[in-house]
């Protein structure tokens, strides 16, 4: 009769919910060993980074995270559709100058000269990668850099890679009002310590430097991408509101990387680049991290350290990290020579 019974009450009590689907990260380490690594404590370590983060680029306190934002459910559903429905408004559109780029990058026949020409037929670009170049991000003297030929010669075929993918890049985060001012600016300087901080550990493990400092500056413009489709939703739904910290950390968690594989798509970037992305949004498991998923921990941990905000403590790093302490102290060296050297300059980064 147990059995019996058992199927009598199995009728009458209520189905279990499915379990809840997990929320987006933007930092998702992956224990090696499940034996010794804690997956737990290295989540809980990288939650707090990525809630400090919002924090500083959104100008907010914690508590104003926490809020519950009027019709929430209601805009992110329509960020979504407009994301997966290739309906996105403030989309940025591929750079007409970066598929001859990129082709005659890849092209090892390709001489400085060529490279030259390609980019003087954009005089935007041009202009861009001058100030690019020039900033204390990339350029490797006290000398300025006055001519496209010179800063080929000067950073080489590496070094200019990275410049061009911070120049194309780099008027697309350029704020359009005061009210996204703070925001753009922060995210930018973001993007560029987690781009360098992917290229050196990429360059530690023998991986594609070019390519990681490029997919590293993509999440933020993924997000003034997602904030400026917030505000244009949230001017329809409610005329002309900007939308609250809550929200946009919201949109942010959500959308963040789908938003990074739908530029890449727009932009055409190679199948590795998606890879890239993917392999950082949802690591296999016992896997070794990418370049991008480490620079993404440490180039993060390393603005906020440099901009006196909440942090990741030092002794936590081996526990999110998959690099040996020395590779650690050395990318964080250079990363806080680079935005001590960039808070200095008056050149526009």
């Amino acid at each position: 009769m147990p059995g019996f019974l058992s199927w009598i009450s199995g009728l009458f009590s209520s189905p279990q919910p499915a379990p809840p689907t997990p929320e987006v990260r933007l930092f998702n380490p992956s224990p090696l060993n499940p034996e010794i690594d804690s997956p737990d404590r290295a989540a809980d370590l990288t939650r707090q980074l990525e809630d400090h983060l919002f924090c500083w680029l959104l100008d907010c306190e914690p508590t104003a995270l926490q809020a519950d934002p009027a019709g929430l459910e209601e805009v992110l559903a329509e960020l979504g559709r407009r994301l997966h429905s290739q309906a996105m408004e403030e989309l940025p559109r591929q750079p007409m100058s970066l598929p001859m780029l990129m082709r005659a990058l890849s092209d090892d026949s390709t001489d400085r000269h060529k490279l030259t020409d390609i980019i003087l037929r954009d005089p935007s670009l041009t202009d861009q990668l001058l100030q690019i170049a020039n900033s204390p991000y990339f350029r490797p003297g006290d000398h300025v850099i006055e001519s496209v030929d010179q800063a080929v010669f000067v950073l080489g075929v590496e070094g200019i890679r990275n410049v061009i993918s911070a120049a194309v890049m780099r008027p697309m985060m350029a704020a359009r009002n005061s009210r996204e001012a703070l925001f753009g600016q922060r995210s930018w300087r973001w993007g560029l310590t987690c781009a360098r901080a992917a290229e050196l550990i990429a360059k530690i493990q023998h991986e594609d430097t070019s390519a990681h400092f490029m997919v590293g500056l993509l999440p933020s413009l993924a997000y003034i991408t997602v904030r400026r489709e917030l505000q244009r939703i949230c001017r329809t739904n409610t005329g002309n509101r900007e939308p609250e910290p809550a929200l946009i950390r919201h949109a942010l968690a959500r959308y963040q990387w789908a938003t990074c594989q739908t530029i890449a798509n727009e932009w055409n970037l190679p199948p590795k680049y998606h890879a890239y992305l993917l392999a950082a949004e949802r690591p296999v498991p016992l896997s070794r991290h990418t370049p991008l998923t480490d620079g993404m921990v440490i180039g993060t941990r390393e603005v906020l350290r440099h901009a006196h905000q909440r942090n990741l403590a030092e002794e936590d790093l081996p526990t999110v990290l998959r690099l040996t302490p020395e590779q650690i102290s050395n990318v964080r060296r250079a990363l806080q020579v680079m935005l001590r050297e960039g808070g200095r300059s008056n050149v526009r980064s």
